[in-house]
């Protein structure tokens, strides 16, 4: 059921009554910098015809962008009592054992869990499924190349890359943890049976979703980390839905610019994953439209109220250390040659799909991009499209279906052991005090 702009606002408003030790000092009623009323001076200029963001909208997403986690924030304020190791163990054992097998559970554990256990009345499991089952070949074949490129995107405003930055995530090492605990999220999440109530996928969103509250906890607490005049709340509901539904918002945005507004069964399948993954991750209902139509409003007025803003301290630096960072488990000649190959697809897909393929902006980041660059990436497409091509020919041929897919299954699974075990941490000895600074154009 989609909430009223007033019950969200309220929602908003209660944060401050609810976890006083967090939102204490926010101002909700202060519109912060972040946000904009002006198309042209945001990330998205331009909408797409016949699915513009209404004004209802476009207030519902100003609402969110102030909007935490509820449930887990309240869990994530136990961490003076508990510890955050502590904090992991307890949902640890509730995602595994369920909250019934921990006597004198903390209620805030309790109230999260149960959040996480609710099932939306849209919910069609079997279609989440199928979804998994039609995404496995993507993430066993593409996504070990484009995770990288892809993981970039979310630096490229500073607005919503700052609470990264804050975490200590400059470093090489630590973008490398990132991008290997992004890509082991999305990996576990289509294994067979995965968002089931005791899947690893299900308790891999929880652990997703306490590590933000934890930002947003320590961003929050330590003084002079965090201007929320600036930047409104760490981590808003809002800025999650480019991580959660930018496959399907891309899908949407294809199927209206060809005259096409409903999905075929096998889409349908992929966005009810998307939706639901999504929904498990703490995204409110009213962001997780079903159709091409809403699908694109709802992103198209995130991206419309998000002023554009690029910080090189910030933006530039987190783009640098993610391009550069090794990503493999160990130096093996097998994968310091995957790195390098990788790394190099990396970099040209970034420069097409983000900077537009100016060179020289990239060159201004201190993003060099080579000729040997440019030839890996055109290796690496053209091995990956025709691996998408047999994969795509075997699922459909009724001998080769189940044997394909348990192929896939097996090869994510050993995605899974390089990307390695996925802590979702977040250590607030590591944050560093980040003042406000002007934008940059790139």
């Amino acid at each position: 059921m989609n909430a009223t702009i007033e019950q969200v606002r309220a929602r908003v408003a209660e944060q401050k009554v609810r976890l006083p030790e967090l939102y204490g000092g926010v101002d909700f009623d202060l519109v912060p910098e972040r946000f904009t009323e002006i198309p042209a001076e945001s990330v998205a200029p331009k909408g797409v015809a016949g699915a513009e963001p209404s004004a209802e909208q476009l207030a519902l997403i100003r609402a969110y962008s102030l909007l935490g986690d509820r449930v887990a924030d309240a869990y994530a304020g136990l961490m003076p009592q508990h510890g955050f190791r502590g904090l992991i163990g307890l949902l640890t054992r509730a995602c595994d054992e369920g909250v019934e097998a921990i006597p004198d559970a903390p209620p805030e554990l309790v109230a999260f869990i149960r959040d996480m256990e609710q099932v939306p009345e849209w919910l069609d499991m079997e279609l989440v499924r199928e979804g998994a089952r039609l995404d496995r070949p993507a993430a066993a074949v593409l996504s070990p190349f484009a995770i990288r490129g892809a993981f970039v995107a979310t630096f490229m405003n500073k607005y919503a890359a700052l609470p990264m930055a804050l975490t200590g995530t400059l470093g090489h090492e630590s973008a490398a943890r990132r991008v290997n605990e992004t890509a082991s999220f999305f990996t576990t999440t289509l294994l067979p049976g995965a968002l089931e109530r005791h899947g690893p996928g299900f308790k891999a969103a929880a652990m997703v979703r306490l590590m933000h509250s934890m930002v947003r906890f320590n961003a929050l607490r330590r003084p002079g980390a965090w201007d929320a005049r600036v930047y409104g709340v760490p981590i808003p509901q809002v800025d999650q839905m480019p991580a959660g539904l930018i496959p399907i918002f891309l899908l949407s945005y294809k199927l209206l610019r060809q005259g096409r507004t409903t999905f075929t069964p096998a889409e349908r399948a992929r966005v009810e994953l998307s939706r639901y993954r999504c929904f498990l991750l703490g995204l409110p209902e009213d962001l997780l439209a079903d159709n091409p139509v809403g699908i694109v409003q709802a992103m198209t007025a995130r991206n419309q109220t998000l002023r554009r803003g690029f910080d090189d301290e910030t933006c530039g630096a987190l783009v640098r250390a993610t391009l550069s960072a090794y990503l493999p488990p160990d130096q093996s000649w097998r994968n310091r040659l995957f790195n390098a190959v990788e790394r190099g697809f990396a970099k040209v897909f970034f420069l097409r799909q983000f900077l537009g393929g100016d060179r020289a902006a990239a060159a201004r980041m201190g993003v060099e991009i080579t000729s040997a660059d440019r030839v890996l990436f055109l290796l690496v497409a053209l091995v990956v499209t025709s691996q998408m091509a047999v994969y795509g020919l075997a699922l459909k041929i009724p001998g080769l279906k189940s044997l394909a897919d348990r192929h896939l299954v097996r090869q994510l699974r050993r995605h899974l052991v390089r990307y390695g075990h996925a802590e979702f941490t977040t250590d607030a000895a590591q944050y560093r005090p980040t003042a406000a600074r002007p934008a940059a154009a790139i």
